[in-house]
């Protein structure tokens, strides 16, 4: 079975950095893109970055691009997301996912139960 953990979330000032982690365990994900997606009370679920397992190429959304970074360790299977200069509109319950079935920007065949992370303002 298939599990993805994240934790590394909690309350942050605005301005302030977080370093999300997501484990993965049950199979080996060597090759699978890994992501990270959010969602905002009220509104849909964004996505937010996206690492390849070889290539470690990294994609982001524009909202976030510049403040964090994705990143992983391939003999831990985990991935982090390390968030800087954190803001109000960041707040929201944070989602890792597996192996998309298409682009990494859209629907993955497993994801994470999620994380919150509150920016105080």
């Amino acid at each position: 079975q298939v599990q993805l953990v994240e934790s590394g979330g909690g309350l942050v000032q605005a301005g302030g950095s977080l370093r999300l982690s997501c484990a993965a365990s049950g199979r080996t994900f060597n090759g699978a893109v890994m992501g990270w997606f959010r969602q905002a009370p009220g509104k849909e679920r964004e996505f937010v970055a996206a690492i390849t397992w070889r290539t470690t190429a990294t994609y982001y959304s524009d909202s976030v691009k510049g403040r964090f970074t994705i990143s992983r360790d391939n003999a831990k299977n985990t991935v982090y997301l390390q968030m800087n200069s954190l803001k109000s509109e960041d707040t929201a319950v944070y989602y890792c996912a597996a192996h998309p079935y298409r682009d990494y920007k859209g629907d993955y065949a497993y994801w994470g139960q999620g994380t919150q992370v509150t920016v105080s303002s």
